[in-house]
């Protein structure tokens, strides 16, 4: 490459506004058809476990408090998720979604990415009757 070529692009990328976004000032646009964080909605639920039984990464539980008043608590790992949108797609009631707004999913402990989703008073319950050193709850 010759000098002269070298210096005209340098010369023409001064006058040019950035290819790149300022971000986190800026935040970037997600796409529509996005798979970001999984989305629980617990008063559509019917507790079948399909979402469950055909996660290929095994990132979902499904508690059953009581079948009867649909009373559930779904445990998500986030960091196991592969975001395939298998469990959306199984399940019938159409209680999950895939988020395209919430994608930054980024965190500094593990335990950042466990999430309890149902009722505030089933998720202290289910906590309560397992091992001591698990937080978080989700409405």
């Amino acid at each position: 490459m010759k000098i002269g070529a070298l210096l005209g692009d340098v010369v023409r990328s001064l006058f040019k506004s950035p290819a790149t976004i300022n971000y986190p000032a800026e935040p970037a646009q997600a796409p529509d058809n996005l798979r970001g964080k999984l989305i629980w909605d617990n008063r559509r639920c019917t507790g079948c476990k399909l979402c469950m039984n055909d996660c290929p990464a095994n990132a979902i539980t499904l508690h059953i408090i009581d079948r009867k008043e649909k009373r559930f608590v779904m445990e998500y790992y986030e960091n196991s998720c592969i975001f395939c949108a298998q469990c959306v797609h199984s399940c019938r009631s159409e209680a999950l979604r895939m988020s395209n707004t919430v994608w930054e999913l980024a965190a500094l402990h593990q335990e950042d990415f466990k999430y309890y989703y149902g009722k505030q008073e089933d998720v202290k319950s289910l906590l309560a009757n397992e091992a001591p050193g698990f937080a978080g709850a989700d409405d």
